[in-house]
């Protein structure tokens, strides 16, 4: 009786390799899409989805707001001037801290803010200031290429302000910016990169 001392050794069964493997390990690595850079964008991806940009904005602003403004005339600080009861209560609904913080927000965020001076009376002097959305706000430049007015819209609504009379009825502050005559540029167009890259990260987490 014969006995078989081995045992024939086991085909291995063949590797099975999947056509779609190499796509699918590969599915996602591409070029870096980047948000647009536009006001809007600028504003939600760097402050509302944010918290880096919303908390630093928020603190440069409150810091700036509560900064105390002073009225001189004649070299002393003149407490019921009509220029410091307008800054203590911009508008029937502002409070100069909330109108000054929306200013110091708006030229952080877009690098621009636009205070419109309304109700003018016989001197000049507005009764009222409120602060406009820059992203809704356009400078309508004139021949020399300085502004002449500024245009703002809302959906189709449009309401324009001459710049050239001896009244102007907009105060147009704006950030440094090296390549723009009319617009400044936000800190946050500089931070877009970094903004993208934290939020991208936050999001994967």
């Amino acid at each position: 009786m014969a006995f078989r001392l081995f045992r024939r050794a086991a085909r291995p069964e063949a590797a099975k390799a999947s056509a779609a493997a190499p796509i699918m390990a590969l599915h996602g690595v591409g070029r870096a899409a980047w948000s647009p850079r536009d006001q809007v964008s600028l504003a939600r991806n760097g402050y509302q989805q944010n918290v880096v940009g919303f908390r630093a904005v928020r603190m440069v602003a409150e810091a700036a707001a509560a900064v105390p403004l002073a009225v001189l005339a004649d070299g002393a600080r003149a407490v019921d001037h009509p220029v410091a009861r307008l800054l203590a209560r911009p508008n029937p609904g502002t409070d100069g801290r909330s109108f000054l913080e929306s200013v110091y927000g708006h030229l952080q965020l877009s690098g621009n803010a636009y205070v419109e001076g309304a109700a003018h009376d016989g001197r000049n002097w507005p009764r009222e200031l409120h602060a406009l959305r820059p992203d809704r706000m356009r400078v309508v430049p004139g021949p020399d290429g300085w502004p002449m007015g500024y245009e703002y819209a809302v959906g189709a609504a449009r309401h324009r302000w001459s710049m050239e009379g001896d009244i102007k009825p907009i105060l147009h502050l704006r950030a440094f910016h090296p390549l723009d005559d009319h617009y400044g540029m936000s800190p946050l167009e500089a931070a877009a990169g970094a903004v993208d890259t934290h939020n991208a990260a936050a999001a994967w987490a």
